[in-house]
């Protein structure tokens, strides 16, 4: 059974006991978080589709720990000009683990 659920604006695919990595989220290390905009639930084949999410069911999910995600440079030049700048960025991330899922 999985879920297409929608954390912090961006959409995932959730199964018990996976791990995700989403935006971070306002919570404490160890505390549950409960996502209830659930877009799809596939249960063995039987396929229901909200519009625009399905009534009656919820993701339980625990917050594991709060982190930054890799560095992403970005680099802009102009050629012939002497024009170059670079800027860094990391995302703060938190990940969750899935604890149970409520059709």
């Amino acid at each position: 059974m999985f879920v297409i659920v929608e954390i912090a604006g961006q959409q995932f695919k959730a199964e018990v006991g996976r791990k995700l990595y989403v935006h971070r989220l306002q919570g404490d290390v160890e505390s549950s978080v409960v996502f209830d905009k659930v877009l799809l639930v596939d249960n063995d084949g039987q396929v229901r589709v909200g519009a625009p999410v399905v009534e009656g069911a919820s993701v339980k999910c625990k917050i594991l720990k709060h982190l930054k995600d890799d560095k992403v440079l970005v680099f802009k030049k102009k050629r012939r000009t002497g024009y170059q700048k670079c800027n860094g960025h990391r995302q703060y991330l938190s990940q969750v683990l899935i604890e149970d899922i409520v059709a």
